[in-house]
C-alpha cells in the first residue's frame, strides 16, 4: 500500500468537513475518490450502504479487525465502531485516483502516522462549541443526549487541531471551501 496522496479531513461533528470534502470532490482536477468508512451503527436519515458508509454488524466489524483488515478503526462511542477497510484504498489507489477522506480525529491521525509524507491532514475548526451545538440540532437526526454526547468529545477534538498539518476555520463556508481546495491542489502537485 504506498501510491496515490491521502488527504483527511477531520473535525468536530458539525464543523462543516463533510460539505468541504462534498465540494472538493465536485472539482475533477483534484483527482478524488471519497474513501468510505466502515460502521457498526445503523444508516441515518438518508445514508445509503456503500455510499455513506459500509453498514456492517458489531460482531463483523470486530471480525475485520481481528483479521487485521483495517488501515484505522476507533470505537467513537460505545460498541460504536468507525474504520477504514485497506481494501477501500486499493480500490481508490487502483483507479488511479487520490483518496479523500470524511474521518474522527483519532482515524485521520492515525493515518497521517501510517503515510506521513502522504497524507495532507486538515483539521476543520468550527467558529465556536456554541455553533456546533446549534447545527447538530438543526440537523434533526440524533437525540439531544447524542448531541450532548458529541459536544462533549468535540472539546477533545478541538485540543488535537495542532497535531494536524493545516487547521481551516470554518467561519465562513465560501472562504473555508476555496481554502480547502488550494490547499489539496497544491498538495497534489507536489
Amino acid at each position: 500500500m504506498n501510491k496515490g496522496k491521502l488527504i483527511v479531513f477531520s473535525a468536530p461533528s458539525g464543523s462543516g468537513k463533510t460539505t468541504i470534502v462534498k465540494h472538493l470532490l465536485g472539482k475533477e482536477d483534484l483527482n478524488l475518490e471519497f474513501s468510505i468508512s466502515a460502521a457498526s451503527r445503523d444508516p441515518r436519515g438518508e445514508e445509503e450502504h456503500g455510499k455513506d458508509y459500509y453498514f456492517i454488524s458489531l460482531e463483523q466489524f470486530k471480525k475485520h479487525i481481528k483479521a487485521e483488515e483495517f488501515l484505522e478503526w476507533e470505537e467513537v462511542y460505545r460498541d460504536n465502531f468507525y474504520g477504514t477497510l485497506k481494501s477501500e484504498i486499493e480500490r481508490i489507489w487502483a483507479l488511479g485516483k487520490n483518496v479523500i477522506f470524511d474521518i474522527d480525529v483519532a482515524g485521520g491521525l492515525r493515518i497521517k502516522h501510517k503515510f506521513p509524507e502522504q497524507t495532507l491532514a486538515v483539521f476543520v475548526k468550527p467558529p465556536s462549541v456554541d455553533e456546533l451545538k446549534r447545527r447538530l440540532k438543526q440537523r434533526s437526526t440524533e437525540s439531544d443526549d447524542k448531541i450532548n454526547m458529541r459536544i462533549a468529545k468535540a472539546s477533545v477534538e478541538l485540543a488535537t487541531a495542532p497535531q494536524f498539518d493545516t487547521i481551516i476555520k470554518n467561519y465562513d463556508l465560501d472562504t473555508a471551501k476555496e481554502e480547502a481546495y488550494q490547499l489539496v491542489k497544491e498538495f497534489i502537485s507536489k
